[in-house]
């Protein structure tokens, strides 16, 4: 059983909590720590938390082993150097970072400090989306030539917070709070991104933005995607993948239609998964030495260089190459 610290609990961070305590078999949170330790004592008492608002009690903290942020992305790096050089393991939500040259700073560290790092890519343990992984990494459907992908949420209008809100907090329309899974699934998919471009187009600013996003990206490897993202409609997950003898879409977490010339379509249905459990399960294992994170370093680097790029491109209005000053 890994004991855990949970820094941010705001409603993510309390998802996270619920999701595994005193249901996992692999972790559990013994220490909480929040800006405004008032806000959470009832939910720290439920939860057998130790609470405080100081980062420093979770450093000097021998039972934590690894911690998890559920805090805007600006301080992540931050923490991580520091966890890191305590020799914890930490999961961080995503992005895990605003720029490819953090993540990469962030990845190297943690593996010179010997402490796994892993991303809260959630949407990734969907059984929909593994199952979509299988296919295509058993080259039923041939080369990959195309991906197509949305994610839509009206979290924006539902649960509004102050740094969601903020340009430097969350840039990029829909891409921080939701679009990047998008990204992560397509670079399972398909490897890192070469070029990016977008298009946003808003009836409405923040807050409770009205807005839809639009990405064209090009792959390293030479297949090409389009991803979407609107704020106000209701959840919709979808990701398809093409190749040359087939197709594969995932739509939901618990949907799948395979595609294949010749044949009729192939309609999968799976049992809904815990996704946030099944995520920090996963980084229990690869804190135990079980197995690895099931996110490479590699990836969590291309992910987030492509949110850089897609994120420039909105701001510049004009394809944008990834890595690019």
């Amino acid at each position: 059983m890994i004991n855990a610290a949970i820094v941010g609990l705001g409603r993510w961070g309390r998802n996270m909590v619920n999701a595994v305590q005193g249901k996992s078999a692999k972790l559990r949170f013994v220490r909480g720590m929040v800006r405004h330790p008032d806000s959470a004592r009832d939910f720290a008492a439920q939860h057998g938390l130790d609470l405080s608002g100081h980062f420093a009690d979770v450093l000097a903290d021998k039972r934590v082993q690894a911690v998890v942020l559920a805090t805007p992305p600006s301080s992540h790096l931050e923490h991580i150097v520091a966890l890191a050089g305590a020799g914890k393991a930490v999961l961080a939500e995503k992005p895990l970072t605003f720029t490819g040259a953090d993540a990469g700073r962030a990845v190297a560290l943690c593996r010179q400090a010997g402490v796994v790092l892993g991303v809260g890519h959630d949407k990734r343990f969907m059984a929909s989306m593994r199952e979509l992984r299988r296919v295509v990494a058993g080259g039923t459907l041939g080369d990959i030539l195309h991906l197509e992908g949305h994610l839509s949420n009206e979290n924006s209008r539902k649960f509004t917070t102050a740094w969601r809100e903020s340009a430097t907090e969350s840039p990029g329309a829909s891409l921080t709070g939701t679009g990047v899974h998008i990204i992560d699934a397509f670079v399972n998919i398909a490897g890192p991104a070469k070029r990016v471009q977008t298009q946003l187009v808003t009836r409405k600013p923040a807050p409770a933005a009205i807005d839809a996003l639009s990405v064209l990206i090009e792959f390293e490897s030479g297949a090409g995607g389009v991803v979407g993202g609107v704020r106000t409609t209701p959840y919709f997950w979808r990701v398809h993948a093409f190749g040359t003898d087939g197709s594969v879409e995932a739509i939901g977490p618990t949907e799948l239609v395979l595609r294949m010339s010749g044949a009729e379509p192939q309609r999968m249905s799976f049992e809904t998964v815990d996704t946030l459990r099944a995520e920090l399960d996963a980084f229990a294992d690869a804190v135990d030495g079980r197995a690895p994170y099931p996110i490479s370093g590699d990836e969590m680097v291309a992910t987030v260089a492509a949110f850089e790029a897609a994120v420039k491109s909105i701001a510049a209005r004009a394809p944008v190459e990834v890595g690019a000053d």
